[in-house]
C-alpha cells in the first residue's frame, strides 16, 4: 500500500519543498484548495481531497476534509480496523501536515467580527487532533520549521522514528490548545466582556529560554501570553549587551510601570523590583540626576527607565556608575555609544511607546492562579480628604500627587519621602510600618526637611508619624482606615503637619 501524506496548510512556507521531499520518498500527496494549487503550480503531482472522498468542496471551502474517508484514513489502527479499512476503502494516511487559519494575527489587527469568524479553522483542528491521537502510526506536523526534521529522518531511515512522532503529536495538541484559548478569550471579551469569567485560560508561546531563574538552581523561560498595544518588555529591542536574565525582565517591567505613571519626563531606577529613586523634571538628564541622588549607593547595578528618549547628557551621567540595563522610547544621537562604555549593560529600546498599562496581573500559587486588575488607581486632589488641622499647601499637594503615583510600585509595607517631583527616601518591604519609616529616614540622602511622606496603607499607631517628624516631614498622604486614626491625627496636629486620606490602600506584595 503506497504511503500517503495529506497536506493542508494556511501558512505555505516550505510546503513545496516538503511535498517534493515526500514524493522522492515514495509518498502520494493528497491536498485541497490553495495548498493543492501551490503544489501543482510547482510541477508536482497532487491528488485532490475530493478525488479521495468522492465529494466536492462545499460552502465556499468551509467543508473540505470533514469526511469519513479522510478521518478514517487518519484514525484507523491496522491491528483493529482491518474490516473497516477494506469495506470502506480507507486510504492509509501516514503523514499529516496542517497549520491553521491565522485567527490570532487577524484579531490582533484592524478587523471586523466577520473576519474573526471566517478565520476560525474547523477542518484543520479536527485533522490535527485525529492525526495526533493516532500518533503511533501517523506523523503529524504543524510547524514548518519541523519539515526538515521529518524529511531528514525519511531520507536516512525511510521512516519517522517513534520519538519524533510523539514529540510532533505534543506540538499538535499544543497548537490546537493555544488556538482554542485565543478564540475563547476573543469571544468571551466580544460577547460577554467579563473581566473575571467563570473559566479563565492562559496560554503562552516561549520567546526564549533564560540562563536561569531568580537563582542559578532554578530553570526559567520567557513566554508571551497575550498581545496588546502596551509597550512591554516583550516588544523592546536590544540594541546592545548580553541576553536579559529573569531578574532583568522583572525589573524592566517594574521600571516601565513607574515611568508610565507620568506625562512629564520621568526617570526611575529599580533594584529587586523596588525603586531606588524616582523623579520628574523638564529635562530628562535632570530627572535622572534627582533619581540617582535619592540613593546613590543602591542605584549601582540597577535598571534605569525613562519615558523620554535618553539624551547623551543623561547617558554620560549614567556612565559614571554600573547600570545593569536601560529602557526608554529611544536614544538621542551619541547616547548609545556612551552607554556602550559599560560592556555589561543591556540597552533596550521601545520606539512604539504607549503609556497605557493594559491587561491583568497573575500570580501562580500551588494548584491555582490568582488573577487581578493591574493597579491603575490614582488619587485626584478632589478625592483627598484633609484630616489635619492645617490645610496642605499647594506644594504639599503637588508632592502628595507625585508620591501617590510612586508608592503603589513599592513593596509593602511601603513608606516614601518625596518632594513635589522626586523621591528623597524609600522604605520598602517591611513587616512593620514604623520600621519602613525608619528605613526611609536611614536611606534618605537628600534633604528631608519639609518633605511629604506617603504610606501604602494606614498607620496602625502614631509611632510612624513621630518618627517622620524627627526627619522633618511636614505632610502625609495615606489611605486611613485604622481603628487608631484619631491617635494618628492627633500626632499629626501635635507636629503641625498636614495630612490627607485617600480612602484606598495600594499594597504591592
Amino acid at each position: 500500500m503506497q504511503r500517503k501524506a495529506l497536506l493542508s496548510v494556511s501558512d505555505k512556507t516550505g510546503i513545496v519543498e516538503l511535498a517534493e521531499g515526500l514524493i522522492d520518498n515514495g509518498f502520494e500527496i493528497i491536498s485541497s484548495g490553495g495548498t493543492a494549487s501551490v503544489i501543482r503550480e510547482n510541477g508536482l503531482e497532487v491528488t485532490e481531497v475530493s478525488d479521495v472522498t468522492g465529494f466536492p468542496e462545499i460552502l465556499d471551502g468551509r467543508v473540505k476534509t470533514l469526511h469519513p474517508k479522510i478521518h478514517g484514513g487518519l484514525l484507523f489502527q491496522l491491528n483493529k480496523h482491518q474490516e473497516d479499512i477494506e469495506e470502506y476503502a480507507l486510504p492509509k494516511i501516514d503523514l499529516l501536515a496542517v497549520n491553521l487559519y491565522p485567527f490570532e494575527e487577524t484579531t490582533a489587527e484592524n478587523h471586523d467580527l466577520e473576519d474573526a469568524v471566517e478565520n476560525i479553522d474547523i477542518g484543520g483542528v479536527a485533522l490535527l487532533r485525529a492525526g495526533a491521537k493516532n500518533h503511533e502510526r501517523v506523523t503529524v506536523v504543524c510547524d514548518p520549521d519541523k519539515y526538515d526534521r521529518v524529511l531528514n529522518e525519511l531520507n536516512e531511515d525511510d521512516e519517522i522514528g517513534e520519538r519524533t512522532k510523539k514529540e510532533l503529536a505534543v506540538e499538535a495538541f499544543s497548537h490546537t490548545a493555544n488556538y482554542d484559548t485565543a478564540i475563547y478569550n476573543y469571544f468571551q471579551k466580544e460577547y460577554k466582556d467579563e473581566k473575571l469569567p467563570e473559566k479563565y485560560f492562559v496560554s503562552g508561546k516561549k520567546i526564549k529560554e533564560l540562563r536561569y531563574g531568580e537563582n542559578p538552581n532554578q530553570d526559567a523561560a520567557f513566554y508571551r501570553t497575550e498581545n496588546t498595544k502596551e509597550s512591554s518588555v516583550l516588544k523592546a529591542e536590544k540594541l546592545h549587551g548580553k541576553a536579559l536574565s529573569y531578574n532583568n525582565i522583572r525589573d524592566l517591567e517594574a521600571s516601565l510601570d513607574i515611568v508610565k505613571e507620568f506625562e512629564e519626563p520621568a526617570v526611575t531606577a529599580i533594584k529587586h523590583s523596588n525603586p531606588t529613586g524616582v523623579a520628574t523634571k523638564e529635562n530628562i538628564a535632570e530627572a535622572y540626576q534627582k533619581a540617582y541622588e535619592c540613593d546613590p549607593k543602591s542605584i549601582y547595578g540597577s535598571i534605569v527607565a525613562a519615558n523620554r528618549p535618553i539624551t547623551k547628557e543623561m547617558a554620560e551621567k549614567m556612565d559614571e556608575i554600573f547600570v545593569e540595563a536601560s529602557i526608554a522610547p529611544g536614544y538621542e544621537e551619541g547616547a548609545v555609544d556612551v552607554l556602550k562604555n559599560s560592556k555589561n549593560i543591556r540597552i533596550m529600546e521601545l520606539p512604539d511607546w504607549h503609556p497605557e498599562r493594559e491587561g491583568l496581573a497573575y500570580t501562580k500559587v500551588s494548584e491555582g492562579l490568582l488573577v487581578q486588575d493591574r493597579n491603575k488607581y490614582r488619587v485626584e486632589r478632589r478625592d483627598m480628604e484633609v484630616k489635619s488641622e492645617r490645610e496642605p499647601t499647594e506644594e504639599e499637594l503637588d508632592a502628595m500627587e507625585f508620591a501617590w503615583k510612586v508608592i503603589k510600585h513599592v513593596k509593602s509595607n511601603a513608606i516614601i519621602f518625596t518632594k513635589k517631583d522626586h523621591t528623597v527616601g524609600i522604605g520598602a518591604g517591611q513587616m512593620s510600618r514604623v520600621d519602613a519609616v525608619k528605613i526611609a529616614k536611614m536611606k534618605a540622602k537628600l534633604e528631608t526637611e519639609g518633605a511629604t511622606m506617603a504610606s501604602d496603607a494606614f498607620f496602625p499607631f502614631r509611632d510612624g508619624i513621630d518618627e517622620a517628624a524627627e526627619a522633618g516631614i511636614e505632610s502625609v498622604v495615606q489611605p486611613g482606615g485604622s481603628i487608631r486614626d484619631d491617635e494618628v491625627i492627633e500626632a499629626v496636629n501635635e507636629h503641625d503637619m498636614s495630612m490627607v486620606f485617600t480612602g484606598q490602600r495600594v499594597f504591592k506584595h
